[in-house]
């Protein structure tokens, strides 16, 4: 079986893409879930390129669960648990007490979202040249 890891790279690089469409249309909600998406791949790409299976949605722990080869930094990972804020509760409703999921989303959420998943890709990039 042909290792896809390069495949789940190029699909976090577009997912991060429309992360940035979606913060410029104000659809911040869609540009956390968007980024969350991006960093995860990236993520499970890293553990595809390493020989490694990756499972669940948590990017987190899918950076702790890397090998120390390619040991992610403790920012990193708190930079993971901030994405993974945004895996459920940036789609469904019954997420928050109150209100629609785009009510609670702005441009500052939408802003750390993009820049956290920039990080993530940044660090697994050069760890697959």
């Amino acid at each position: 079986m042909p290792n896809r890891a390069n495949d789940w790279l190029r699909q976090a690089e577009r997912d991060l893409e429309q992360a940035q469409d979606s913060r410029q249309a104000a659809r911040h909600e869609w540009a956390c879930f968007a980024s969350h998406q991006a960093a995860e791949k990236a993520v499970k790409a890293l553990h595809l390129h390493l020989g490694q299976e990756a499972w669940g949605h948590a990017v987190a722990r899918l950076l702790v669960d890397l090998p120390a080869t390619a040991e992610a930094s403790e920012t990193l990972i708190e930079e993971g648990r901030v994405l993974d804020n945004f895996y459920i509760p940036a789609r469904h409703p019954n997420s928050h007490s109150e209100g629609a999921p785009f009510e609670h989303y702005g441009p500052l959420q939408s802003e750390e979202a993009i820049h956290h998943a920039r990080e993530i890709l940044a660090f697994v990039h050069p760890q697959m040249a």
